[in-house]
């Protein structure tokens, strides 16, 4: 797997150099600013980014907008936010062209290792991995006219822990049904968000979670 990694932090930049490397992975380039991580997305294709949210020279939110350019030049370009705060003023346009391929974690809150190099390959894949707190901080924002309506409230807690990246068995084991039960409950998810058969599995798993996060961060 081909990495891009920015982060303006010398010290958290070669950490996660040096990990991803014990991994397996190549990293292509390390980069300190938004504008070095457009030109290598561009230039180099990378499987995936890993990208912190504030970045010179304003520390804001330049990384997520350097990350939303990326995917502009280089469209469905692999993107996982790895930072320290919840800022969700981009996060919308991440999710905008419905590709999937992005992520948003939080670095205080990644404890496992082996779950970040998930998190990290499910994203390269083309999948969605979200922080809990960040969805939570996206539904404080929800419209008015909610796509989701349909859903039940299990529907919804299903949803929400598949965009948190979980498998229909660890789902299960999280609100302690059965595999066939979750199952049950993604179908509907699918049925009620038009996402038919002939879409695929994972295609649909995908943009379900996407419908989820777009309903939840518009205001």
């Amino acid at each position: 797997m081909r990495v891009v990694v920015a982060d303006d932090a010398v010290l958290i930049r070669e950490g996660l150099v040096r990990l991803l490397e014990e991994f397996g992975c190549e990293v292509v380039a390390a980069v300190g600013d938004g504008g070095a991580l457009v030109e290598a997305v561009a230039e180099l294709r990378p499987d995936v980014s890993v990208v912190d949210v504030r970045m010179p020279p304003g520390f804001t939110d330049e990384g997520l907008r350097a990350a939303v350019e990326a995917r502009r030049r280089v469209p469905g370009a692999p993107v996982l936010i790895l930072s320290q705060y919840v800022e969700v003023s981009y996060a919308d346009d991440l999710l905008a062209d419905a590709r999937g391929a992005v992520g948003y974690l939080l670095k205080d809150r990644v404890v496992d290792v082996d779950d970040f190099m998930g998190g990290l390959r499910s994203v390269a894949a083309g999948g969605t991995v979200f922080d809990p707190q960040v969805v939570a901080q996206l539904m404080v924002r929800r419209r008015r006219d909610d796509p989701l309506a349909s859903l039940t409230p299990r529907e919804r807690e299903v949803l929400s822990l598949m965009a948190e990246g979980r498998s229909n068995p660890a789902i299960g084991r999280r609100l302690v049904v059965s595999d066939g039960a979750v199952e049950k409950h993604v179908r509907n998810i699918f049925a009620k968000l038009g996402l038919h058969v002939e879409d695929g599995d994972q295609h649909r798993r995908v943009l379900a979670v996407l419908a989820y996060l777009r309903a939840s961060g518009q205001g």
